[in-house]
C-alpha cells in the first residue's frame, strides 16, 4: 500500500473539487480519477494537471479500478447529491445501490487500503461499506461531522470575535438533522465556553447554544437552496482528513466510526470523535458529555438504526 497514492470515486461537484483541494494540499504523487461517466473523469483530470506548473508535482489522471491496486486511500463521493428540500436520509435508498455496485469493484482490485466515505447519507453509508467490503472497522470510516464542526467552529468565532482556530468544538452523532453540539467540552482558547461567553458579555446561554446550533444543522440547507449544492467546505474536510492519514498525525477528528460499546452504544456508524493516521482509525476515547447530551447522541443513534433496518444490514 502507497499511503501517498489516492483514488477519488465520484468526479460530480463534491469530487472535484476535493481532488482539486489534495492537489493544492502537496500530499499525494497520485490522484487517480474514477466515474460512471469516463468522459467526465478524463475532463476534471485534464482540467487539474494545467494546474501543475504550480503546484507540487502529482499525476493526475482519469482510471478505472484496477488502477486502484496501489492506492493507499480511495475516496468515495459516488452517488445521488442532496437536492432541495431533501433531507441527507431522502438520498439513502439510490445511494446504497449504488454502493452495492462500487464497492465490490474497490474490493476486487484493492484489499489492503483505507476507504474513506464523503457520499451522504455518510454514516449509513460507511455502515454499508464497512459490511459490503469485509474490510477490518479500523480502515473504513466517514468524513463525519468534521465539516459540521467546522461550521459550529466558524460561528462561534464570529460571535465571539476570535480566530476560528482558537474555538475548539465538534458536533457529533449523525451528519444530518439529529447531530448535536458537545457543549460540555466546547474551549476557546482553553478558557471553558461558557465562561468565554459571560467573559464576552454573553450570558444567555441555553437559548444562544440552540440558535447557533440550529445554524449548524441548516447550513447545508441554506447553502443548497441559494446555490443548489455544497463542495467547498467537505473538499477541505476531506483533505483535513487526509493530511492525519497521510503524515500519520494521529489527530482527534469527529468522523464516521463503528462504534463498539463506546457511550453505551453499538452496530453502527456514527460520527464521535476518533484518532486519525496512516492505518486509519485508532482509539475512540468517550468524551464527556452531560446528560442531556448523551441522551441526544443515544437518540441520534437510534435514528440510524431504524435506517440501517430499512435497508436490511
Amino acid at each position: 500500500m502507497d499511503i501517498r497514492k489516492a483514488a477519488i470515486i465520484g468526479c460530480g461537484m463534491v469530487g472535484s473539487t476535493t481532488a482539486f483541494a489534495l492537489m493544492e494540499s502537496g500530499l499525494f504523487t497520485d490522484l487517480i480519477l474514477i466515474d460512471v461517466d469516463r468522459d467526465r473523469a478524463i475532463g476534471e483530470a485534464m482540467d487539474l494537471s494545467h494546474c501543475l506548473p504550480y503546484v507540487k508535482p502529482v499525476d493526475i489522471r482519469a482510471g478505472d479500478y484496477p488502477d486502484l491496486a496501489a492506492c493507499g486511500i480511495i475516496i468515495i463521493t459516488a452517488g445521488v447529491p442532496q437536492k432541495e428540500g431533501e433531507t441527507r436520509l431522502d438520498c439513502i435508498a439510490k445511494n446504497v445501490e449504488v454502493f452495492k455496485t462500487v464497492i465490490p469493484k474497490i474490493t476486487q482490485y484493492n484489499t489492503h487500503g483505507l476507504l474513506l466515505v464523503v457520499s451522504n447519507p455518510v454514516d449509513i453509508l460507511s455502515y454499508a461499506t464497512y459490511r459490503l467490503s469485509g474490510f477490518d472497522k479500523a480502515r473504513v470510516f466517514g468524513s463525519g461531522t468534521v465539516l459540521d464542526s467546522a461550521r459550529l467552529r466558524f460561528i462561534l468565532s464570529r460571535r465571539l470575535n476570535v480566530a476560528p482556530s482558537s474555538v475548539h468544538a465538534v458536533i457529533i452523532g449523525e451528519h444530518g438533522d439529529s447531530e448535536l453540539a458537545a457543549w460540555s467540552g466546547a474551549t476557546v482558547g482553553g478558557v471553558a465556553l461558557g465562561d468565554y461567553c459571560t467573559y464576552k458579555g454573553y450570558t444567555r446561554h441555553a437559548e444562544n447554544r440552540q440558535k447557533i446550533e440550529s445554524l449548524v444543522k441548516n447550513s447545508a440547507y441554506d447553502i443548497i437552496e441559494r446555490k443548489r449544492a455544497t463542495y467547498y467546505g467537505i473538499a477541505v474536510a476531506t483533505r483535513r482528513i487526509c493530511e492525519s492519514i497521510v503524515r500519520d498525525e494521529r489527530a482527534i477528528l469527529p468522523v464516521s466510526t463503528l462504534v463498539d460499546g463506546h457511550y453505551g452504544l453499538d452496530g453502527l456508524y456514527i460520527s464521535v470523535p476518533a484518532l486519525v493516521g496512516a492505518d486509519g482509525i485508532g482509539d475512540v476515547p468517550d468524551v464527556v458529555l452531560s446528560d442531556g447530551e448523551l441522551s441526544a447522541l443515544k437518540s441520534s443513534a437510534e435514528t440510524l438504526k431504524s435506517v440501517i433496518k430499512q435497508i436490511g444490514f
